[in-house]
């Protein structure tokens, strides 16, 4: 039975509907993984076993009733430990929140719970989510599940490592500069981020109101987002069906109708093996150009290009103001200098970390500039999209690397790279500018290791964009089971 638990939830669900096995049966595959794995990958820091069982047989009940509750009835997910969970441990890996139980689920949450969802768990992450690499004091760190002396990314890292060793169909996460789509890809797993506004993020931390944090701040919406991890395209498409739309406390979330427009059967796709000023290992360089060859011998038209106009370095330091800014505001003030203190002491060097720092030192001057910068990305973007469908670009500099201190240079084949470049240097960018982003396995590295594309389009084509990714699965490699 261990195999049902890498399914697809497409494969889930076709075979709960059939009657080949039921959801109790589905629930216990799991929890078998989490028996033999989450000791060494230590993914998934609070079970919560007993309701899951309860649901999973009501699930059962009244499938053989012929009731279903909706698009996730009796398929097991995992949850980010940042969004709060009614009843169950919410920590955020941040200690003053070590014995924190919400009395509500984040909006998100209950979107999925609505769908029939069931919550084996809360997944680990960094500190307050601001991490690339996932580790706290409360849990610990997680690990890769291709290999254990390698990170998990951050911050869904446990997310990442549950839904690819099979403990979990899908993980809700978290986005505010890569923060699902970089475990996706050391991990192997799918990952989308939507796209600005698109998503509700009520009821995560930060950014709600808990104890030892501050009043909490909706501005976290501008840039950062919820969004999922799943083992299939599809899988995202139908996640994404599930927790997008308008909630009534986030009156920024305009309601938006699902395009009848599929997109095109063959894409325009811009391709780059890496964004200026960045150093990128030649495993993701010729991953690159296989995807992009791939592509165009399935008869998409494929060209190597990115906006010549565009200043990468100014775009990731205003995104490290606003970030800095956002990050702040949502915190009390102690935490606010302890971010900022943090972020002085490391031995990162990258255009990121600077605005960081100037993000946190509370300037309005330079959070004003920042939007400037932003707009300006985004027209060029959105101009480079008036030729193309959608752009194909790295997800990190390589493949996931070994477990490191927070802000100690990357080496990238041999060469020393700046941390914050090294992780989030090709994913920030579409946090700054609000483009949904999706991440598909496409490869591995020399030494064996995962590595993904990154897919882009305009924005406010979230809808399009995954129904591309489905298009594009059967290219590439594809999800694959870790060697566990």
């Amino acid at each position: 039975m261990s195999s049902i638990a890498f399914q697809s939830i497409a494969q889930m669900q076709q075979a709960l509907a059939s009657g080949e096995y039921t959801s109790v049966d589905l629930l216990d595959a799991m929890l078998a993984q989490v028996a033999s794995q989450n000791q060494s990958l230590n993914a998934i820091v609070t079970m919560d076993e007993g309701r899951a069982r309860q649901q999973a047989e009501l699930a059962d009940q009244q499938r053989a009733q012929g009731q279903n509750q909706g698009l996730l009835h009796g398929i097991p997910i995992t949850i980010k430990d940042s969004f709060q969970t009614a009843g169950m441990r919410t920590t955020s890996g941040f200690p003053p929140l070590k014995n924190y139980i919400p009395d509500k689920d984040a909006f998100t949450v209950s979107r999925l719970k609505a769908a029939g969802a069931i919550i084996i768990g809360k997944t680990n992450l960094p500190v307050l989510a601001g991490d690339f690499q996932c580790n706290n004091p409360i849990f610990g760190r997680s690990n890769n599940p291709w290999n254990l002396e390698r990170t998990t990314g951050g911050s869904t890292g446990g997310g990442a490592a549950a839904v690819a060793s099979g403990m979990s169909a899908l993980e809700l996460g978290s986005d505010l500069g890569g923060s699902v789509r970089v475990p996706a890809h050391y991990c192997g797993v799918f990952g989308f981020k939507p796209g600005a506004f698109r998503v509700s993020g009520n009821g995560h931390i930060p950014g709600a109101e808990a104890p030892g944090i501050g009043a909490g701040s909706s501005t976290l919406a501008f840039m950062a987002t919820p969004g999922v991890l799943t083992r299939s395209a599809a899988d995202l498409k139908l996640a994404f069906n599930v927790i997008a739309g308008t909630d009534p406390e986030a009156p920024d979330l305009p309601p938006m109708s699902v395009p009848a427009d599929t997109g095109p059967s063959k894409f325009r796709i811009a391709w780059t093996d890496g964004f200026p000023g960045i150093q990128v290992s030649k495993d993701t360089q010729d991953m690159m150009a296989a995807t992009a060859a791939a592509l165009a011998d399935a008869g998409h038209v494929v060209e190597q290009v990115q906006p010549e106009a565009l200043d990468f370095s100014a775009a990731r330091e205003a995104w490290g103001v606003i970030t800095g800014c956002l990050m702040g505001s949502g915190v009390n003030p102690a935490i606010r200098r302890m971010l900022k203190l943090s972020f002085q002491l490391n031995k990162d060097r990258s255009d990121m970390k600077r605005g960081a720092v100037k993000g946190l030192g509370s300037n309005f001057k330079h959070f004003a500039n920042a939007l400037v910068v932003r707009d300006v990305t985004n027209a060029l973007i959105e101009q480079f999209f008036q030729n193309y469908d959608l752009w194909l670009c790295p997800v990190t500099s390589g493949a996931a690397f070994p477990h490191a201190k927070p802000g100690k240079p990357v080496l990238v084949d041999g060469h020393k790279t700046d941390y914050l470049h090294a992780c989030g240097g090709h994913t920030s960018l579409f946090n700054f500018t609000g483009h949904p982003a999706a991440v598909l396995p496409a490869g591995k590295s020399a030494d064996g290791m995962p590595l993904s594309i990154q897919l882009v389009t305009r924005r406010w084509q979230d809808e399009m964009l995954l129904n591309a990714a489905i298009q594009i699965e059967p290219i590439i490699s594809g999800y694959q089971p870790p060697p566990l």
